[in-house]
């Protein structure tokens, strides 16, 4: 039985398997087959467990690099939203510079105060 972590394996039935003796060898066209170069890899990997697997993959600096690109553009994308944010907000100088706690809770104020004076 399979647990949710594992995943069958087809392989074509051997010689002895098609004969119907068990002996425990492998067939002939299993030994003739060349191991392609990932496969020992993925041969370690199928007894781990999906966190495992996971964490591994995880440690590879191609994943790392792309990772840190992705978290890049991230940032970048939540700063432009606060410059823009920042922009639509009076403060007294217009050009002070702000922490992002700050703009939120300007921004706040400035609803509230739009808010009030709609309803006036």
């Amino acid at each position: 039985m399979l647990n949710s972590d594992q995943t069958e394996i087809d392989l074509p039935p051997t010689h002895s398997e098609s004969d119907g003796e068990d002996s425990g060898s492998v067939g002939l066209c299993a030994q003739s087959r060349i191991a392609e170069p990932g496969e020992a890899v993925k041969k370690d990997l199928q007894h781990l467990s999906r966190e495992e697997r996971r964490r591994r993959r995880r440690a590879t600096a191609k994943y790392r690099t792309a990772h840190a690109t992705r978290e890049r553009i991230r940032v970048e994308a939540f700063n432009m939203a606060f410059a823009e944010l920042r922009k639509l907000l009076p403060t007294l100088p217009p050009d002070k510079k702000l922490s992002k706690i700050e703009i939120l809770r300007l921004a706040i104020c400035y609803i509230s105060y739009l808010n009030h004076v709609l309803d006036v």
